[in-house]
């Protein structure tokens, strides 16, 4: 999920006008991490997205969860968990409401105009959904004419405004109520995470996957630009996860594949 659809690629991402001390020697002299309460990981999210978030804090779990309560365990801190509008989320970290955001955010430059962005931990496509009995759409280029969902500020809003030639492009405050829409006919089609889509027609069916949309965005927990010392820990423990095989088993419990080498081997770290 994301505002604008600049996509930061694969291995050596670059973070492109970001603030703070990132030229303080690759985060050597970071200080010590900045936390809202002490031993405590204040988390800031936007549930439910399955299977990214499922459920609501304080009954929360999904891949995002997953990794961030073990980041926090590596770190020996506790995690706590907030639910808030994922497009006041960005700005609500920056202003220190939460130490850190996970919620299935895509890395981008405009993003990184207000946080910092960890290492990335996820790579997503986006996927074009329809309802089952519909035979009309099989790709974006049917999209013309037509109401296209989506959820407010996500990189799948942007393409439909952007790469589409869609009548009306509707934003919906959650992910479920763009595919919810899609089932109630309430929109011609939804554009959307893919393994957000893929959960969808698993678990709830009505909908089916037309097009897989290749994007590459990678994922990132986000904090605010001064905290440097917290992004150099979070990415030290997204680090041993990832030599340890935890986000392989992440990868292989929550989508069934191995986690690809722009996760394994991407950093948003200067180079």
């Amino acid at each position: 999920m994301v505002l604008g659809f600049a996509l930061v690629l694969v291995a050596g991402l670059i973070a492109a006008g970001c603030g703070g001390d990132d030229d303080d020697d690759n985060g050597a002299d970071a200080g010590e991490p900045q936390l809202i309460t002490e031993g405590t990981l204040t988390v800031g999210t936007d549930a439910p997205f399955p299977p990214f978030e499922i459920g609501r804090p304080p009954d929360i779990t999904g891949y995002d969860i997953e990794v961030m309560n073990a980041v926090a365990e590596d770190l020996d801190l506790t995690t706590e968990y907030q639910d808030t509008s994922f497009d006041t989320i960005f700005r609500d970290v920056a202003q220190g409401r939460f130490d850190i955001v996970a919620a299935a955010s895509t890395i981008t430059p405009g993003r990184e105009r207000t946080v910092d962005f960890s290492d990335p931990y996820y790579e997503a496509q986006q996927a074009l959904v329809v309802t089952e009995d519909n035979n009309e759409i099989a790709s974006v280029d049917d999209l013309g004419g037509a109401t296209v969902g989506a959820q407010d500020a996500t990189t799948g809003e942007t393409y439909a405004n952007d790469e589409t030639d869609a009548s009306e492009v509707r934003g919906f405050p959650e992910g479920p109520d763009a595919i919810a829409a899609v089932r109630s006919g309430q929109v011609d089609a939804a554009i959307i995470d893919q393994p957000v889509a893929v959960d969808a027609e698993e678990q709830q069916g009505g909908i089916k996957i037309v097009e897989e949309i290749q994007t590459d965005e990678l994922y990132g927990f986000a904090m605010a630009q001064d905290n440097d010392g917290l992004r150099e820990d979070v990415n030290n423990a997204l680090q041993d996860l990832k030599d340890d095989g935890t986000i392989a088993d992440l990868y292989e419990k929550y989508f069934k594949t191995e986690p690809p080498e722009s996760v394994l081997e991407g950093t948003t770290e200067p180079q």
